[in-house]
């Protein structure tokens, strides 16, 4: 894709520009009784689900069960271990939905969910009934997917600040405390997992605040896979700013201009096939152990788990393996009918499981089910995925995709010649650009979400 038309397409989808991926548009109320839409999880899918179930037909009751008052997002967590934000910036409340749209929040925990009947129960004890609910529980963690590895150890010493909120503070304090010539060890899980680019855009702003006021510090990628979401443009990135030898096996494609180093500089990332997957952990000593024997000491180590669907996704039945199927027209589960899964714990196919993912397929099964609630036909469903990262302040790269239904294999597939990564010939300017676009596609995707 030409640079300008990957452009304007970029900040096509920052902007918002994708309402409706299927259609949804106001008209045929209900009336005064009409149905009863259910979302569990007050996150970006639920909440944008709920939004546009409420534009798209405001008689139409719509009740969202969250446990949390408020919500604090994943996407621009790595703002606040940086220092940029604190955890009141990235901390929602849920006002303009209530008070704007008109959904009804109930703060409670979901204990049970009878599909046949249609009936929810709450950890108070109450009831309430559904037409049709909407899923969008989130991930949980393979927590004995590594030797060593627990929710305790996570806890009191190897955060992984793949949640917003305590464990963000919690790396954050170890960051800050890191002394200057330390290490800083990062261990991205296996694939799938929430936000691929993240842990890569965490190392970057890191490295950012270590240059001014640790210097000497180093940060070691220890990553199972072999490549990554915008690899070749964050190595770019990373030999620009932070002495890092980009491996022969990304080279393919680069400028001219790259520097060659003779040392690692303050980033250093060692693939799987390099011996980069981590066997074993131990939080006494502070190590972790790879598959090749190697036993690594690091000041702060921060373990990202492997992934899976959240526990109500395995309490409702609505996983198979570790991921909830659905057919992606509807994106209603294969396993109970009325019910639909969004969000990262369901299975997307090539999408991936970041929070613009969510906020599209919240789109589409809202005008789904505003077909089916008016016993019409769904529509041809389209989605849409965005990300900007930061290599630094002044320094973005993007990946965006639009992606469609193959009705032959019933699969969610990239639409050919749409989308595509951050250029490696892009001029400073461009790369500078990129770092503008994602403070202003935060913002609007913020407010698409839930203002």
């Amino acid at each position: 894709m030409p640079i300008s038309d990957r452009r304007d397409f970029l900040k096509f989808l920052a902007a918002g520009s994708v309402m409706s991926s299927a259609g949804l548009s106001p008209g045929m109320a209900f009336g005064q009784n009409g149905p009863h839409v259910v979302i569990i999880g007050g996150g970006t899918g639920g909440a944008t689900a709920a939004k546009y179930l409420k534009m798209g037909d405001a008689t139409i009751r719509v009740t969202v069960i969250e446990t949390n008052q408020v919500y604090r997002r994943c996407y621009g967590s790595n703002e606040v271990l940086n220092g940029q934000f604190g955890i009141e910036d990235i901390t929602i409340t849920y006002d303009a939905l209530q008070g704007k749209y008109g959904v009804e929040f109930i703060f409670d925990t979901v204990v049970g969910v009878d599909p046949q009947t249609r009936r929810i129960t709450l950890k108070s004890g109450d009831k309430l009934g559904y037409d049709r609910l909407i899923v969008s529980p989130g991930i949980d963690f393979i927590w004995d997917g590594v030797d060593g590895y627990s929710e305790e150890v996570a806890r009191q010493a190897m955060a992984h600040s793949w949640k917003a909120g305590e464990q963000t503070l919690l790396l954050r304090r170890q960051i800050s405390d890191m002394p200057d010539g330390g290490t800083m060890i990062i261990v991205p899980p296996v694939n799938p997992y929430r936000c691929p680019p993240g842990p890569y855009e965490r190392a970057s702003l890191l490295a950012e605040v270590f240059q001014k006021e640790k210097p000497k510090a180093k940060i070691l990628i220890l990553d199972p896979k072999d490549g990554f979401a915008k690899d070749q443009p964050f190595m770019l990135g990373w030999n620009r700013m932070y002495v890092f030898q980009i491996p022969e096996t990304k080279m393919d494609g680069m400028p001219d201009d790259i520097s060659i180093f003779d040392t690692p500089g303050m980033i250093e990332w060692v693939s799987g096939s390099a011996g980069g997957t981590v066997e074993a952990v131990d939080a006494a000593a502070m190590t972790v152990t790879t598959e090749f024997g190697d036993t690594i000491h690091g000041d702060v180590i921060n373990f990202i788990p492997p992934q899976k669907a959240a526990k109500l996704a395995f309490d409702m039945d609505l996983v198979d393996g570790n991921w909830c199927p659905i057919n992606h027209l509807t994106m209603e589960s294969t396993r109970h009918a009325n019910i639909h899964v969004i969000g990262d714990s369901c299975i997307a196919d090539v999408m991936p499981k970041s929070g613009y993912s969510a906020n599209t397929q919240a789109k589409v099964v809202a005008a789904q089910i505003l077909h089916l609630l008016r016993d019409e036909e769904p529509e041809e469903p389209t989605w849409a995925n965005v990300c900007f990262s930061r290599v630094s302040s002044e320094y973005g790269v993007s990946v965006g995709g639009i992606y469609r239904l193959d009705h032959e294999t019933g699969q969610i597939i990239s639409t050919k010649g749409a989308g595509g990564v951050s250029p490696l010939n892009a001029s400073h300017q461009f790369n500078r650009l990129e770092a503008l676009y994602q403070e202003a596609w935060m913002e609007n995707f913020v407010a698409d979400s839930f203002g």
